[in-house]
């Protein structure tokens, strides 16, 4: 599916309460994975250049860690994309760096931006130490001033996800974040809808369209500047390992912030993000 399609046209397509229940009269942006690539005039896909907070794979754009099914398998209503982490010992990039993994990243820099509004997508996730998915949206120009809104961050515990928000004078760990976490019966391993609703004075976290977590600006502007009146692009990923996951679980081996079982997961090909669909609307 493309930009700018109908609202009808979209809960036609996703026969599903839930979602219907997320959309909106402006639909910006929405993406199925219904088609038989993924659709670069959407995405771009990223390659390592400079890996950050000691994560311990190497980004790339291969058909291996980033693709397409019609996800009916796995619950997906209408198409379905799949982040897939392999075991490649030895992979060296070209800056000459090694890495003992792989997986992928992809954001809608200069393809999808927006200012304000909902963002949301229906994921379900692979849980295990040192696993670390994400859903966030991220502005243009030098980091942290350009303004970070992490809608879904976990790093394996599999009862929780997180919500932050990074920018200057509050990045990194920044005190702006929340566990959020599942009712009883519920985890990360299921198929959930994570979303944020963003205006010029408050950000919204939502899982299933439950609050999860709310940030005023005056709450922010406690730290430093409000970074968010500015065009976000999204951003769907899956790191392994690093200092977050560390921080938490305290795994120093086999690998930093990854543990052994999750290494295990990864080498039998179980490692897997699943992303049913993404939309955007104001």
């Amino acid at each position: 599916m493309k930009k700018n399609i109908s609202t009808i046209a979209v809960m036609l397509l996703l026969s599903s309460v839930a979602i219907a229940q997320t959309i909106k009269t402006d639909t910006v942006f929405f993406e199925d994975f219904n088609e038989k690539n993924l659709d670069r005039s959407n995405w771009n896909i990223e390659v390592t250049g400079h890996t950050v907070n000691n994560e311990q794979q190497a980004y790339v754009d291969s058909a291996s860690t980033l693709y397409t099914t019609d996800g009916q398998d796995e619950g997906a209503s209408n198409g379905m994309l799949v982040i897939k982490a392999l075991y490649h010992p030895g992979y060296t990039s070209k800056e000459g760096k090694t890495y003992d993994f792989l997986s992928g990243r992809m954001n809608t820099r200069d393809k999808m931006m927006f200012t304000y509004g909902s963002a949301s997508a229906r994921m379900k996730l692979t849980a295990g130490a040192g696993l670390w998915p994400a859903f966030w949206a991220l502005g243009k120009g030098k980091w942290p001033d350009c303004g970070e809104i992490d809608v879904m961050e976990t790093v394996g515990d599999s009862s929780w996800t997180s919500n932050a928000l990074h920018g200057p004078g509050y990045f990194g760990n920044t005190p702006l974040a929340y566990r959020a976490f599942f009712p009883k019966g519920f985890d990360v391993s299921q198929w959930h809808i994570y979303s944020v609703d963003w205006t010029k004075d408050s950000i919204i976290f939502k899982v299933d369209d439950r609050v999860t977590y709310t940030v005023t600006r005056a709450m922010v502007e406690k730290y430093g500047r409000w970074a968010f009146d500015n065009p976000k692009f999204l951003i769907l990923n899956f790191a392994l390992g690093g200092g977050y996951p560390n921080g938490v679980n305290k795994v120093t081996k086999p690998y930093f912030g990854l543990s052994q079982s999750s290494v295990d997961k990864i080498r039998a090909g179980q490692a897997k993000v699943y992303v049913d669909w993404v939309l955007v609307t104001k």
